[in-house]
């Protein structure tokens, strides 16, 4: 169910890329990092995706998570700064987890402040702002 409201900056969300985009633009549902402020009538907002793939080569617009940021994540995840997306709140939504007995939840997680500011830092080396 997608989000029906503008998510804060630093929200991880799922981001749905598989319709409207074509390879090599990103063509897959992913996790995300809002980092547009919240617009009470805009139903878009700027996101950096995130990724398992390590870069190679790493770059300063490449951002390594705390594993704490994001607890489902399986491996090392990466905000692909240079990625950026405006996208529509009707491709974002809650990221599916389960819990202890096997029960869907929906949750979003918050990239703490002091991360988030380093996430912005490499989307600005990304834009070439340095």
């Amino acid at each position: 169910m997608p989000l029906t409201y503008s998510p804060r900056p630093g929200t991880i969300v799922m981001c749905d890329f598989t319709s409207g985009f074509r390879p090599p633009e990103m063509v897959k549902k992913r996790p995300v990092v809002v980092v547009s402020p919240r617009r009470r009538r805009s139903n878009l907002v700027v996101v950096v995706p995130l990724s398992s793939t390590k870069p190679a080569p790493l770059e300063p617009w490449h951002h390594a998570l705390r594993a704490s940021t994001y607890p489902p994540a399986r491996s090392q995840m990466w905000a692909k700064c240079d990625v950026l997306n405006s996208v529509g709140l009707d491709r974002l939504d809650r990221i599916k987890t389960r819990d202890a007995q096997g029960n869907r939840r929906y949750e979003t997680f918050t990239v703490p402040a002091p991360e988030l500011a380093e996430i912005l830092s490499c989307v600005r080396a990304g834009l070439g702002f340095r």
